[in-house]
Formats: C-alpha cells, structure tokens, sequence
C-alpha cells in the first residue's frame, strides 16, 4: 500500500511540473498611434513580442477587426526568451477619413493564449 501512495505522489508531482511548462507572450508595447496621415499611402508598425515562458511560443493566427488592416507574424516556433515581431499595416485607401481605432487578435499557444494589440490614428484625405 505504502508503495502506491508513492507512485501516485510521484505521478502527481511529474503532473504539476509539466502543466507549469508553457510559453507566455509578453508585448513591449500593445497601441501604437500613428497620428496624422493621408490615406495615399499605407501606415505599418513591428509590434515586438518576447516569450518570458519556458517553453517554444508558436503565433496562430493574427485577425485584424476590418479588411484595411493587415498583420503578418513572425511563423517560425519563437524560444524562451527570444523575440518576434507582428508588423502591422493600415490601408485606408477610399475609406472614411477621421479617426480610427483597429484591433489585431493574436491567437498563440502560449498560457495567454489570447491577447490583442491596437493601432489607433487620424486619417485625412488626399489633396489631390
């Protein structure tokens, strides 16, 4: 009996040990403003991420809010503490002009599976 209780305190801590393993995105920055701009020409920003967890972060999926926003993700499996980045860019080409606010879902494996960043920015029409 002693020998059971044993095993399965064992298994119980290896259990606890493994769940505790798990990648955590930690983002230097989560808005970025690019103030005034005309919609002639595209806005980007990097938004640079760094995995502060102890195991391989993996980005799978980045969904901006509406088609004038695009984000491209670093693919590859980022190291514990190594960084990526998720370039963002604003196309407001024939949109409204004014200001805007989009919103990019980053979905990872990471314990904080979910977390989002923010472009915000006062477009103006061309003066063509």
């Amino acid at each position: 009996m002693k020998h059971i209780f044993t095993l399965l305190f064992a298994f119980c801590v290896m259990a606890l040990a493994s769940a505790s393993a798990q990648a955590v995105i930690t983002f230097q920055k989560t808005t970025h403003d690019f103030g005034h701009f005309t919609e002639d020409k595209p806005v980007s920003y990097k938004f640079v991420f760094e995995n502060t967890g102890n195991e391989p972060l993996v980005i799978q999926q980045a969904i901006s809010s509406c088609g004038c926003t695009v984000a491209n993700f670093t693919k590859s499996p980022i190291k514990p503490g190594d960084k990526g980045e998720i370039n963002v860019t604003y196309n407001g080409k024939g949109k409204m002009p004014g200001r805007f606010k989009k919103v990019i879902t980053i979905r990872t494996n990471a314990s904080n599976s979910l977390a989002r960043i923010y472009i915000t920015g006062e477009m103006e029409e061309s003066k063509q």
